[in-house]
């Protein structure tokens, strides 16, 4: 199975490229995202993740791990073709993903091509909890429980730090992530931990006991 390719930018076209590694011409489904940051005739380092099918072998390019693990994660959600996961990661990135599942923001999910409101309302649905976790990096939650990680690419510093500290003063980290986002939403990019922590708690409200 083909994980990586080191070559040179041999063709770009809509949704595609073809990567020359020694001679060999390699074609590569990416997102909008992706293609914007190659440039045909430079060298490029392409994270591929490879379907096997009865009919083809097709691959997909990324140029950050995150985006693969985010292709992969998007494509668990049934309905979610790889077409469609490629579709949100080239109008999304992989924090704003984060957020819009956090947040419940179905209409930012809405946003990529092929994506109607009830695919975009299970998307929401079935990745929260998973979004929660993987955003979080390696932490350890409360009652020692393992955090999920996820490369480089989830939620930003800020919203991970505070989203691990009400984590660990016993919320789940769905609830946490959630309220965080809605929280750093508000207050823009400028937002600090404390800030975060401090609106995150108000968003939850007390609390007695373990959170599910």
């Amino acid at each position: 199975m083909i994980a990586l390719l080191k070559g040179r930018i041999e063709e770009i076209g809509d949704g595609w490229a073809v990567v020359d590694v020694g001679g060999v011409g390699y074609l590569i489904f990416c997102s909008a995202r992706t293609l914007g940051r190659l440039g045909q005739g430079e060298a490029a380092t392409v994270y591929v993740e490879t379907h096997v099918r009865e009919d083809h072998i097709h691959l997909y390019g990324f140029l950050e791990p995150s985006e693969r693990e985010w292709f992969k994660l998007l494509t668990t959600v049934q309905g979610v073709g790889a077409k469609v996961a490629l579709a949100i990661l080239s109008v999304l990135s992989g924090d704003e993903i984060t957020h819009a599942v956090a947040s419940g923001d179905k209409a930012q999910v809405a946003r990529a091509n092929g994506v109607g409101p009830k695919l975009a309302a299970r998307i929401v649905s079935e990745l929260k909890d998973k979004v929660a976790a993987l955003a979080l990096g390696p932490a350890v939650g409360a009652k020692g429980a393992k955090v999920a990680t996820l490369v480089a690419g989830g939620a930003s510093s800020a919203t991970r730090d505070a989203t691990s500290a009400l984590v660990n003063l016993g919320y789940s980290p769905s609830d946490a992530l959630s309220a965080v986002s809605h929280v750093a939403n508000k207050l823009g990019e400028g937002a600090d931990v404390g800030q975060l922590i401090k609106g995150g708690l108000a968003e939850l409200g007390p609390h007695s006991g373990e959170h599910r």
